[in-house]
């Protein structure tokens, strides 16, 4: 497991995640089954850039300052999900891909957040997860709908 030394490290991972969302939610939107999703997929296209430059601008304006010892705690690589998306990938599947992709943003925000030492970042962290877990219920209903209804 990777140690991060500094809190820019752990900022940089965090936007190279977003980044990754980014593209993923990109292809899901070019392979949308309904207009409806592909909008859904669209728009968190938009939000993630935005999470990213949040994220950016915390990094290069240095607003976040955390302990040494709170940075090796948090075992980054059990918020990363070891399944990539593929161009062939079935609806279902990539709707369980963005499904454990958002759960695990989610518990890095939250785990950041419980990390924070200021109480503005602690607020950015817990708003940045809140949208994260919206994500996920999005595609949990999505799924419930049009994946386990049609079997």
């Amino acid at each position: 497991m990777k140690k991060f030394t500094s809190v820019d490290e752990i900022l940089d991972f965090a936007i190279q995640q977003e980044q990754d969302a980014v593209d993923f939610y990109k292809e899901l939107e070019k392979n949308s089954l309904t207009p409806d999703m592909k909008l859904v997929f669209e728009q968190f296209a938009r939000e993630e850039i935005e999470h990213k430059a949040r994220l950016t601008e915390v990094k290069e304006k240095g607003l976040y300052k955390m302990e040494q010892e709170a940075i090796e705690d948090l075992q980054i690589s059990d918020y990363l999900v070891s399944i990539k998306p593929s161009p062939g990938m079935n609806y279902s599947d990539a709707l369980v891909l963005a499904m454990k992709r958002e759960k695990a943003a989610f518990r890095l925000y939250m785990n950041l957040s419980e990390n924070a030492h200021n109480n503005d970042m602690k607020k950015l962290f817990l708003s940045l997860a809140l949208e994260e877990s919206k994500h996920k219920l999005r595609f949990e209903l999505e799924y419930d709908e049009n994946v386990l209804r049609d079997n």
